[in-house]
């Protein structure tokens, strides 16, 4: 790559102190909440000199920035940011001494990423190793717990745990990086802060939501559990072998419940129950047994003058209640029928206890 400023368009000189940061850190591969935490200035602004960068230096897209950068040596191949010491910016500054992040997704097929790049992982044994590691937390890991919570009561014929940390470090290295993966006395671990976990992410975004519910911020609260429910995409741990995947399987899944339960409960308490009840009826289909689940949808469609459809949905529960497990509607799935066809709407409000948290 040349390391030359082009001739066919104004070199960087012809930027102000401010947009030549923002090309050096774009050079250096930032992205745009990057820089902005970098320089201490909102990402809408930081979005504003970019596209300012481009009209003057005549570039097409991001991309063709990046390729300035180098052109006109404010990032040199190989090297890192690069810039004379008198003016070296926050953001470049910043590119040295914090390599982007890993990512690693689990509520779903599991899906390693960096960069929007995906990563082969291998085995699906190994892949299994990996994700324990990230549902450690940053806990060290021995390799006999590695072991049992990967094969369990049927080991491998030889120690492969030492293998597949090896090759996983390999594939994690990216090109002579950082470890990922690091050993300490008491075992294996991902090491603090150098892999994004949707897991650990989704545990804080249900704390955020414990908070907001306790301060009586239902629209936060609704807000929280919709951004908790976006992370997942698919069953959790889809595929992957081992009892610690078959334990947090349904632990999981019954988090995605208990979190979307909460996010239509408080709906229907203010009134939104157009917006729940589609979501309702899918929740529902997924799990027709779930009598508190059928009785707020019962609930929401009442309310929305579709008692038909409502008592529609009790009988439906009815038949599967006794078809699959022998038994009849519990209390509250009876309570809701007789409210509505005695039309008791002063008691159709909310279900007493769907909004406990996940």
């Amino acid at each position: 790559m040349p390391t030359t400023a082009t001739t066919d368009r104004p070199d960087a000189t012809a930027l102000r102190h401010q947009e030549r940061q923002v090309l050096s850190a774009v050079g250096c591969g930032l992205g745009d909440d990057e820089i902005a935490a970098a320089l201490a200035v909102p990402e809408d602004t930081v979005a504003e000199l970019l596209a300012r960068i481009l009209v003057k230096l005549g570039l097409r897209d991001r991309a063709a920035a990046i390729v300035h950068a180098f052109d006109c040596g404010l990032v040199a191949p190989g090297h890192g940011p690069r810039a004379r010491p008198a003016c070296r910016t926050v953001a470049v500054r910043a590119a040295e001494s914090a390599p982007k992040k890993w990512a690693i997704s689990l509520l779903g097929p599991m899906q390693v990423r960096r960069d929007g790049r995906p990563l082969r992982l291998g085995h699906l044994r190994q892949q299994a190793v990996l994700a324990v590691l990230a549902l450690g937390a940053g806990r060290p890991l021995g390799q006999r717990e590695l072991l049992d919570d990967v094969w369990g009561w049927e080991p491998p014929v030889a120690n492969v745990v030492p293998v597949y940390i090896y090759r996983l470090r390999k594939a994690l290295c990216d090109g002579g990086g950082p470890a990922v993966i690091e050993r300490g006395p008491r075992g294996y671990r991902l090491v603090p802060g150098a892999v994004d976990v949707d897991v650990a992410h989704l545990e804080e975004l249900v704390t955020g939501i414990g908070k907001a519910d306790r301060a009586g911020e239902p629209l936060e609260t609704i807000r929280l559990c919709a951004q908790a429910l976006d992370l997942f995409r698919g069953e959790p741990l889809a595929g992957l072998p081992g009892p610690l995947a078959e334990r947090e399987r349904p632990r999981l899944v019954e988090h995605r419940i208990a979190l979307l339960r909460r996010k239509l409960e408080w709906q229907l308490r203010l009134g939104q129950d157009a917006e729940a009840i589609a979501e309702l009826f899918a929740l529902s289909a997924a799990h027709p047994l779930d009598e508190p689940l059928a009785a707020m949808l019962m609930r929401a469609l009442y309310r929305g003058g579709r008692q038909a459809d409502a008592l529609m949905v009790f009988e439906r529960a009815r038949r599967r209640l006794a078809d699959d497990l022998g038994v009849p509607p519990s209390g509250v799935l009876r309570r809701a029928h007789r409210m509505i066809l005695r039309g008791e709407e002063a008691g159709l409000g909310p279900v007493a206890g769907t909004a406990a948290g996940p």
